[in-house]
Order: C-alpha cells, then sequence, then structure tokens
C-alpha cells in the first residue's frame, strides 16, 4: 500500500512543479520577469508562498528548471544522433524530432528572446549555444564542401526562425510548422545529394 501512495505523491508532487513553471511563464510573459515576485506566482496558483518554496526558492530557480527539463528532449537527441550512422535518413530524423522539441518548449524560447539579460546573466544562453553546436556538428558533414555544411546548418536555423518569425503570420500552427519542416528537410537532402554528386 505504501508503495502506491508514495508513487502517486511523487507524480502530484511533479505536477505541482510544473504548474508554478507554467504559471511563473505566463505571468513573466504577461508583466516581464523583473516586475514579477514569488508572492504573484504563489497567489496567481492559489497555494501560500511556503508550498512555492517547497519546490523553488527564487524566480531564477524556475526559469533554470524550466530550461533543463524543456531542452531535455534535445539533449537526449544529441546523445541519440551521436550513435546514429551519418545518412540522410538520420539527419532528417534529427531535424523532425528537433522541430517537435522546439514546438514543445515554445514559451521557453520566447521568454528567452525577450530576456536576453537575465538568460546571459543565468548563463542558460550558454548552454543552449553548447546544445546547438552538439547539433550542428551531427548534423554537418566535415568533409563536405562549405556551401553544404552552411545548408546544413540553416536547416537548423530555419526551424528557429519558424518559430519566431513565422508566429505572426497567418495560418494553421501546425500548417506552419509543417511547412517549415519541409524545408528544413530539403536543405538538408540539397546538401547530402550535392555531396554525392562531387565525391
Amino acid at each position: 500500500m505504501g508503495v502506491t501512495m508514495d508513487g502517486t505523491k511523487q507524480q502530484r508532487r511533479g505536477n505541482t512543479r510544473q504548474r508554478i513553471q507554467d504559471v511563473a511563464l505566463a505571468l513573466f510573459a504577461e508583466q516581464g520577469y523583473e516586475k514579477t515576485s514569488l508572492r504573484e506566482i504563489a497567489e496567481r496558483l492559489d497555494v501560500t508562498k511556503a508550498a512555492l518554496y517547497y519546490h523553488f526558492r527564487t524566480k531564477e530557480e524556475i526559469i533554470v528548471s524550466l530550461f533543463e527539463d524543456l531542452t531535455k528532449p534535445i539533449e537526449n537527441l544529441i546523445e541519440w544522433g551521436r550513435l546514429q550512422p551519418h545518412t540522410l535518413e538520420t539527419k532528417q530524423e534529427i531535424l523532425r524530432r528537433y522541430s517537435e522539441a522546439l514546438a514543445g518548449a515554445e514559451p521557453l524560447f520566447r521568454f528567452m528572446q525577450e530576456n536576453q539579460a537575465t538568460v546571459r546573466e543565468l548563463r542558460i544562453g550558454d548552454t543552449f549555444k553548447d546544445r546547438m553546436r552538439g547539433l550542428r556538428d551531427i548534423l554537418i558533414n566535415p568533409e563536405a564542401q562549405l556551401v553544404d555544411q552552411v545548408r546544413s546548418v540553416s536547416a537548423m536555423f530555419t526551424l528557429h526562425a519558424g518559430m519566431f518569425v513565422m508566429q505572426d503570420l497567418e495560418g494553421d500552427p501546425e500548417k506552419k510548422r509543417e511547412a517549415v519542416l519541409e524545408v528544413a528537410l530539403d536543405l538538408v537532402k540539397q546538401a547530402h545529394e550535392h555531396a554525392r554528386e562531387t565525391d
């Protein structure tokens, strides 16, 4: 009996943590990171400040934890990608999965764009750049011509641009994501085929 009790308690605790992250991010987006206090986050959640403290002591902790949780899929993807053969299929699968990971982390990336000073202070940006380099190294074929290396890296940035630049364009978000992904997939395909021709 004790086991299930603990199991459900664990899960609920996880959910509270997520709710705090989501509400904090929403408040940061509404009124700015600097202007938001832990007390307001607790009020919006309808919990005591002590309950909030149980999970997070500071706003910084909330953002760092969010960053770690939401970019974990990207980390896993890099680990997976490093073990795969350097084929076009691998690269395209990486872009597909990366597109999904970005969609899941969209509110966080918006926060990062709008709060660059905070992001620099918390060193989140450095970690993110490291992950980008990790992905880049899997997508790029070091023997390829420079133009094809650029194509491969552009595939990654196409997905980023899709997230930010395409937001205000008319249209169904899912269709936009598919269109952006199609362009990214096409770029790695061109790079790959071009490399084969010049071999």
